[in-house]
């Protein structure tokens, strides 16, 4: 019996799309890694739509010169706020953080709490989740600088993914990564229905996100054990089949063009990897 007609209980539908275009019901709490913004534009969607904005320590060096970035654009003085003053919640053992990018966010007409956790024991990435989790409960989150820089910090991040979602049905909300590249996020283990076209959405004055941001690589990477998965609307759909490391994965994988829905069926959690179009000339802010 294929795993199509078992009866496992979990059946999730993602819109990651409408997420990112700021729909009703769909909000999230942004968290800014200390790793380069590779996509100015992509950036500046997310920010305009989340409900909290939080960086990790030394994130925060990232948006203070994204914001001089943009006065610079704009024209206007140093002094002004910028356009991305409105940084709510700084917090780790802030040893990263620069003198500059504290003074700047911490002096009219930015007003950001910073919050010291001088914790040893657990990463800036640790405890802008829970300080999230504690102050959003229920709140989905999106990471942006997600699996960039060094490989140790992108398996510690993939880490996180798993130990921050134990729950089979995400009831401490979903997270995501989100980088200039790609979008990854963690499939329970069940029934999965990914809406990687959304043509009918509403996309308003967003500049880098569409009805179909999506580029054609899939990966189903089996992280933490092996699994059994089912696909559909992909290149090379597959059945029943066992994966895991040292064996057969699912990488470099392909949306079918014309699938508007990829539909996963795993009998144990494994990261579910979608690249992003690129832009020609991105970077501006």
């Amino acid at each position: 019996m294929s795993l199509a007609e078992g009866s496992m209980a979990t059946n999730t539908e993602w819109h990651p799309i409408k997420q990112f275009l700021g729909y009703t019901g769909c909000g999230f709490a942004l968290i800014v890694l200390n790793q380069p913004i590779n996509d100015d534009e992509l950036f500046r969607d997310l920010w305009s739509i989340a409900e909290t904005r939080v960086a990790a320590d030394g994130g925060a060096n990232r948006v203070y010169d994204l914001n001089q970035k943009s006065l610079v654009k704009t024209g206007n003085i140093p002094s002004s706020a910028g356009n991305y003053a409105n940084l709510d919640t700084i917090i780790g053992d802030l040893d990263s953080l620069s003198e500059r990018s504290r003074n700047f966010f911490t002096t009219s007409p930015a007003n950001c709490t910073v919050i010291h956790d001088p914790d040893q024991y657990s990463t800036d990435f640790t405890k802008a989740v829970k300080f999230i989790r504690r102050e959003f409960p229920g709140r989905d989150i999106v990471c942006m600088g997600g699996l960039g820089g060094r490989v140790d910090q992108g398996l510690s991040q993939i880490h996180h993914l798993y130990m921050f979602q134990t729950s089979p049905t995400y009831a401490d909300g979903r997270m995501f990564f989100l980088s200039g590249e790609s979008l990854s996020f963690l499939l329970k283990a069940g029934r999965h229905r990914i809406h990687v076209r959304e043509p009918d959405a509403t996309v308003g004055n967003f500049v880098r996100m569409s009805g179909d941001p999506f580029a054609k690589y899939v990966g189903i990477i089996p992280i933490k054990e092996p699994s059994v998965i089912t696909t559909k609307g992909l290149e090379w759909d597959v059945e029943d089949w066992p994966t895991e490391f040292g064996g057969q994965m699912s990488t470099s994988n392909h949306v079918l063009p014309e699938t508007k829905v990829v539909e996963v069926e795993t009998t144990k959690d494994v990261l579910f990897t979608i690249a992003l179009k690129q832009k020609q000339g991105a970077q501006g802010s």
